[in-house]
Formats: C-alpha cells, sequence, structure tokens
C-alpha cells in the first residue's frame, strides 16, 4: 500500500487481503497468508496499515434479522420544512432503533432512511408517532422492500 498526497494505492497482496475478508470476515490470518505466500505477521502488519488508512473501516457480524422478528424493510423518503431542520431531524432519528440508515439526498426529499419493522402496524406506528412527530417534518413517503435481490459491497 503506498500513500501518496492523501491518495492511497493498493497492491495486489493487499487486494488478496481484502477480497479474502469480504467472503468471510473470519478467514484466518494464516489461510490468507498462505493463500498469498507471505507471513501471518506481514499479514497483520498489511491489515493494520490498512485499518489505519481507512480502507478498512471494521468488521461485523451480521445479524439476520428475520429471526428476530423483523420482517418489514422500508425506505422512507422525508420531507423537512426548512433546510435548517437537518440537523435536528437527523438527532431524532438517530434515537429511533429501528433507523437503519440516513441519508441527505438530492431530489424531492431532505433526507432518505431505511428501516426495519416487525410488521405493517410496527411501520404505521413508527410513522405515525415517531417519525412524522419530528418537529420540521412536513409529509413522508413510504416504500416497503418486498424482497432484496442484492446485497454486496464495491469489488476491489
Amino acid at each position: 500500500m503506498k500513500v501518496k498526497d492523501k491518495e492511497i494505492t493498493i497492491d495486489g497482496i493487499d487486494k488478496t487481503i481484502l477480497r479474502s475478508l469480504m467472503k468471510d470476515a473470519r478467514t484466518p490470518v494464516l489461510g490468507i497468508a498462505r493463500e498469498v505466500g507471505i507471513s501471518g505477521a506481514a499479514i497483520h502488519q498489511r491489515l493494520r496499515k490498512l485499518e489505519k488508512s481507512g480502507i478498512i473501516s471494521g468488521s461485523k457480524f451480521v445479524i439476520n434479522p428475520k429471526f428476530l422478528g423483523y420482517t418489514t424493510m422500508a425506505f422512507i423518503g422525508i420531507y423537512l420544512d426548512k433546510a435548517m431542520s437537518n440537523p435536528e431531524a437527523v438527532k431524532q432519528l438517530q434515537k429511533i432503533p429501528e433507523v437503519l440508515e440516513c441519508h441527505y439526498t438530492t431530489g424531492n426529499w431532505s433526507v432518505f432512511i431505511k428501516i426495519l419493522c416487525k410488521d405493517n402496524e410496527h411501520l404505521m406506528h413508527l410513522l405515525n408517532k415517531e417519525i412524522q412527530s419530528i418537529a420540521g417534518v412536513s409529509r413522508t413517503e413510504t416504500f416497503i422492500s418486498l424482497n432484496q435481490q442484492i446485497d454486496r459491497q464495491i469489488e476491489i
């Protein structure tokens, strides 16, 4: 990995490490080392550099929400009265645990969120009692996901 004027260049070994960990973050370092042909210590050093550079921002276990009773995924476009309302609205959205993602957007909505609910009744409660009661929210537009077809990261 080379850093030049805040631009990072990763080499073939870095790419192999990243691809292996993107497939399965629990891949043993020694397995990657054998595949690449360098020591486990060298892989650890590269991983530390990749983390320090910001290319790797962490690893996590992904829990299947259906096993916890969450079966309804929805996307909600939120219209705000004024652009000045954005930061406060986002603070209030952060307090709602079902909000998984929040994006400032161009186009019709000020904010676009992704939420996970147990069912449509739970979704309706969140919309009516939690989201639409946030100061500055003038209205919302909701899209229920029927089934996620693609779930991936950018290729390396």
